[in-house]
């Protein structure tokens, strides 16, 4: 079972249920809507094929963010070394390179270098005036239109929401989807942003932070206080940064989110050659590899599910990959979270450890928010999770939660009673067998209550619930 989750991009023009299922079958957890290329009608059509294939699949959003893009480009312009290019942001100037953003002017100077689409053409600022930056081409290329626009170390000065994010937030929020990727987080504010639209519509939808500038790697301590998690996007993270200093900073914000118990998704061109070959290179192997070493939450896909032409391919071996992997895996190097004062953490901890010395196959927890899963995962053990959850929601936020094998259940009377359907469930669907045990973390307050209790059980013993007079059948009136 593996135990990293995989996340896929899924275009409006390739989301045929048979698809989904497909990938689904494959190893599929969430799937990831890019609205920076789709419209509502698109993003309606991707998310109802997504629930007829399984309840079980969340939704990701992802915002199109403060970004700095090409417009006006009605023919693809070609350049080359040496070239004058004028650029602006004042759309009514002719003969010149258009960017989307009025104050562009304001923010740079002289000197600075603009990376295009993904850094495929690179300008460099010679000179500007009131109304244009004077730039010269230093490599060759062609420059299309709605492409990204990267200035490396300058602050750009963009509205942290644009109307269409605003839009599509609220398309989130009417359409009850699980997470909210933020494009461009620079600092805290962006997230509270959004989070003060979801409070005003009294939504619980969770925000993933991307992280791909300077400013939010360098803000990650206040960014972690209010978002649910971080996907390290490294194309954009690649351009704003020298390449060789990612992998540094990937380990870094790893390290802090499972500090702080934070789910972390590792993103960008990770089976970048399936798009369009049917084998991966061995760097890329060797790229999935380092995402389940470093203990990340989930991986994800882009372009290679979202119109890729081996799509489940991809997905069916970055699963392969992950299983080969955290079969092998050397717990030496490995970042765990701190104890701190919550009993959910400490249980956690101990949990694996028990699981360990006692021969456990496996761990099971019930959880009517995800925390006490939550609190499991972010200890990236070897065991598998089932986390019985009481709310659909949550069993689908859990879908992004590493190590976690979420599934549904009903409140019960007791603490017997719960752990007792919780084992039959998990018998009935294969996950367990009657022969195994298992160490079991509740709590004693009830289904709202901070766990509170390790247990170690045999499967068969569990099966059957105690009843409340069996004690006193033990006890005779002269025991002490």
């Amino acid at each position: 079972m593996k135990h990293t989750k995989i996340v896929a991009t899924i275009s409006d023009w390739m989301s045929d249920p048979e698809y989904i299922k497909a990938l689904y079958n494959n190893g599929l957890n969430i799937v990831r809507m890019n609205t920076a290329h789709i419209d509502r009608a698109g993003a309606t059509k991707i998310m109802n094929n997504v629930r007829s294939v399984s309840d079980k699949i969340a939704l990701l959003l992802d915002t199109k963010g403060p970004e700095v893009r090409t417009t006006k480009v009605d023919s693809d312009l070609e350049v080359t070394f040496g070239d004058k290019v004028k650029v602006t942001g004042d759309l009514s100037q002719t003969n010149c390179l258009h960017v989307n953003y009025p104050g562009f002017l304001n923010d740079i100077q002289v000197g600075t270098k603009l990376l295009i689409d993904d850094g495929e053409i690179e300008l460099e600022v010679k000179s500007k005036d009131d109304v244009f930056l004077h730039t010269e081409v230093t490599n060759n290329g062609i420059i299309k239109n709605r492409k990204s626009v990267n200035i490396p170390g300058v602050s750009i000065k963009l509205p942290s929401l644009t109307d269409k994010d605003i839009d599509f937030i609220h398309f989130a929020i009417e359409n009850h989807i699980e997470f909210i990727a933020h494009s461009f987080v620079r600092n805290k504010q962006d997230i509270l942003d959004i989070q003060k639209i979801l409070d005003e519509n009294g939504s619980p939808i969770r925000i993933i932070a991307k992280i791909e500038n300077q400013q939010g790697v360098d803000n990650i301590d206040e960014i972690l206080d209010h978002a649910y998690g971080v996907m390290i996007a490294r194309g954009d993270l690649g351009i704003e940064i020298p390449s060789e200093r990612i992998p540094s900073v990937a380990r870094m914000l790893i390290k802090k989110c499972i500090e702080r118990k934070r789910p972390v998704i590792m993103a960008t061109q990770m089976l970048h050659t399936m798009i369009e070959h049917p084998r991966p290179t061995r760097a890329e192997v060797s790229d999935i590899a380092n995402a389940v070493y470093n203990r990340c939450d989930a991986m994800m896909l882009s372009g290679e599910t979202a119109y890729g032409k081996y799509g489940v391919e991809a997905v069916k071996l970055m699963n392969k990959v992950a299983q080969e992997v955290e079969q092998n895996k050397d717990r030496r190097n490995d970042i765990l979270p701190p104890i701190d004062s919550q009993t959910s953490t400490l249980l956690a901890s101990m949990a694996f450890e028990a699981a360990g010395e006692m021969g456990a196959n496996a761990i099971v927890t019930d959880t009517l928010s995800g925390n006490n899963a939550r609190h499991l995962a972010a200890f990236k053990g070897e065991f598998p999770v089932f986390a019985k959850c009481y709310r659909p929601r949550v069993m689908r936020e859990l879908a992004l939660s590493y190590g976690i094998f979420p599934s549904l259940t009903k409140p019960r009377k007791n603490r017997d009673k719960t752990i007792a359907a919780s084992l039959k469930s998990l018998v009935k669907d294969g996950c367990l067998t009657e022969t195994d045990k298992v160490v079991y973390v509740g709590s004693s307050y009830g289904i709202r209550g901070m766990a509170s209790f390790l247990e170690i059980i045999d499967v068969k013993t569990g099966l059957s619930p105690r009843k409340e007079d069996d004690l006193f059948g033990l006890v005779g009136p002269m025991d002490d």
